[in-house]
């Protein structure tokens, strides 16, 4: 998307959800397995409850945590694996090590290791990204205010949360499109900046980007 005259080509995507073979019962075993798990497993599960079906507001906002919770009975790390905000991290492996140090802290804690029961031990997950063509393409920045409010839940979680990771600046797919056209939508990627895309669901996420793309361009005509 260098050229400024590049279009914005609108992806979908999902998440393939590929078995590690890795389990852990008790907090060391899972300490020991996040220790060399695949970057795609600690991925999968902070990201891809987003493109799962959820038909309530989880308490926690992680896989790690909800087994902390309901598999372990341990609320306190809990909470605390449930406050680490991914988006803050360069990349998987600084967000690994966050993961191993509140982890480590626990178990310095606690007298006894928590032990989940057997059929509620934590199953490592590995995912893989499949994308999609949807053959939606813009040409000028105003009409991301038309196209998002239209685009699917995969199509959010692709170009503003999957792109931080595929790009080299971290940064989603619109505020590298917009930099392709120069400085006049330094305010509006700005503004992009400052979304957190990980507290939310895919579709406030879309609602909020909608609002933020329409509010500005509204004001610009």
């Amino acid at each position: 998307m260098a050229d400024a005259k590049t279009p914005f080509a609108f992806k979908d995507c999902a998440l393939a959800a590929i078995a590690t073979g890795r389990r852990a019962q008790n907090l060391r075993e899972f300490r020991d397995h996040l220790e060399t798990v695949h970057t795609g497993s600690i991925y999968y599960h902070f990201w891809g409850r987003l493109l799962r079906p959820r038909f309530d507001n989880p308490e926690y906002n992680n896989d790690f945590a909800v087994w902390a919770y309901h598999g372990l009975n341990d609320a306190p790390l809990a909470e605390r694996l449930s406050i680490i905000d991914p988006t803050d991290f360069s990349d998987l492996e600084s967000l690994r090590k966050q993961l191993l140090e509140v982890i480590e802290e626990r178990l310095d804690e606690i007298e006894h290791v928590p032990w989940s029961k057997a059929d509620q031990q934590f199953n490592f997950i590995r995912s893989q990204i499949v994308v999609f063509d949807t053959r939606r393409v813009i040409r000028e920045p105003s009409e991301l205010a038309s196209a998002i409010p239209n685009v699917s839940a995969g199509s959010i979680f692709y170009h503003f949360i999957d792109s931080r990771r595929r790009t080299t600046e971290s940064i989603d797919d619109f505020r590298t499109w917009l930099h392709s056209f120069g400085s006049p939508y330094a305010d509006l990627t700005e503004q992009l900046g400052d979304l957190d895309p990980y507290f939310v669901s895919l579709t406030e996420l879309r609602a909020q980007l909608a609002s933020l793309f329409a509010n500005y361009f509204g004001g610009k005509s």
